[in-house]
């Protein structure tokens, strides 16, 4: 792509700091419609070839994590739930706490009810119930994703049968599990919530013997506002590493994983749960079934929409709305035969189905050959 291209593709966001409306609507709603006509047609075009090897709409996870808080019972449930309303994978986390984390390891800012190790003991899984979990995403006809935070995980995760890796934007730095994630030759979606270019260079280096390597743009803030989405760092993903680019969302909306498919992301990720009520780490910040189920139809059709090119001389499909809704040339009034007709003599009136009003001026001047009652509608044949 043409530096210039890239320079107009970038998000139009008109005075973001200073206006929220845009065309009259929020300006986070206007990202996907904001571009120019030129880079829209390049992004539609990318969407397509990069969705066409097998998918016409983009990949979607919901990323369950630890929120089942340790019940066996709600990870199978919120599978199935997920799978239910759309989502074509679920994630967990592999957390093995003595691998992973020293005892006095602080906690986020947004969840620090309880240390990091008793938590990540408390809400762990055994083998058998990882299988369980494994077997239950196959029956739901949905992939079976984990993100492991140890090179202990990645045992495990291998020995369970995951379908793909996710790599969190808390290991992009961690070398040595992305070489060991690499060696295992599985599909790895790389997630880059606070990670520097140097970093992400690094770790892309470190997976591309993957099989399959999809990048991520995310934003490790919760929630997300939409001035921190940064899709045009998605965009710039796609040009930096010509690879598959998607996006992993911590906003509490529909705009910005909407708008990146828009913008060419194959892969959405979105955090789910069963209640924002409930105890754990990501609850707060995580979408409910019956929004999900939306989201999931939503970024469907979005899909479809940016596979789907319109040819806008193709007519085929609105001939009748034009019959109805067109004008056709009409007598504006009773006019006698032998008249010259001026621009007074003529109406402008649904059906479309007479001579087209836009031809209007190529019977002005013209004779016609006999008289016509009011809003007779004219032929060719009525002008010498």
């Amino acid at each position: 792509m043409l530096e210039a291209d890239f320079d107009v593709i970038s998000l139009c966001f008109v005075g973001q700091r200073e206006r929220r409306m845009v065309g009259g609507m929020p300006l986070e709603w206007s990202v996907a419609v904001g571009l120019c006509a030129r880079s829209l047609h390049y992004v539609a075009v990318k969407a397509a070839v990069l969705m066409s090897a097998g998918r016409r709409t983009p990949y979607v996870i919901a990323e369950i994590g630890s929120v089942h808080d340790g019940s066996f019972g709600n990870a199978c449930r919120l599978l199935e739930v997920a799978a239910d309303c759309g989502a074509d994978a679920v994630k967990f986390q592999t957390h093995i706490a003595e691998a992973e984390t020293l005892l006095d390891a602080p906690s986020p800012s947004y969840f620090s009810a309880e240390p990091r190790a008793a938590y990540f003991r408390r809400t762990g899984f055994s083998r058998e119930q990882w299988v369980s979990l494994a077997k239950a995403a196959k029956s739901c006809n949905v992939d079976f994703l984990s993100s492991p935070f140890s090179l202990e995980a990645v045992d495990l995760l291998e020995k369970v049968g995951v379908s793909a890796y996710k790599i969190p934007s808390g290991e992009v730095s961690n070398i040595p599990l992305l070489e060991y994630v690499a060696k295992t030759g599985k599909p790895v979606f790389l997630s880059s919530g606070m990670s520097s270019w140097e970093e992400l260079d690094s770790a892309i280096a470190a997976l591309r013997p993957s099989r399959e390597l999809t990048v991520l743009q995310c934003t490790s803030v919760y929630p997300c506002m939409p001035e921190q989405v940064g899709l045009n760092v998605m965009l710039a993903m796609k040009e930096r590493y010509r690879l598959p680019v998607g996006y992993s969302d911590h906003t509490l909306g529909f705009s910005a994983p909407i708008a990146a498919v828009a913008l060419g992301a194959t892969v959405i990720e979105k955090h789910f749960k069963f209640s924002r009520l409930m105890y754990g780490s990501d609850a707060k910040h995580s979408m409910e079934p019956d929004r999900f189920r939306e989201l999931c139809s939503e970024l469907k059709d979005t899909g479809r929409m940016m596979t789907n090119p319109v040819d806008k001389d193709d007519l085929s499909s609105v001939s009748s709305m034009k019959l109805i809704f067109e004008k056709s040339i009409v007598a504006a009034a009773d006019i006698t035969a032998d008249t010259t007709v001026a621009m007074h003599h003529l109406a402008f009136k649904k059906p479309g189905d007479g001579i087209p009003a836009a031809k209007y001026q190529e019977f002005i001047g013209r004779r016609l050959v006999k008289a016509v009652r009011a809003d007779h509608k004219f032929v060719n044949e009525d002008f010498a």
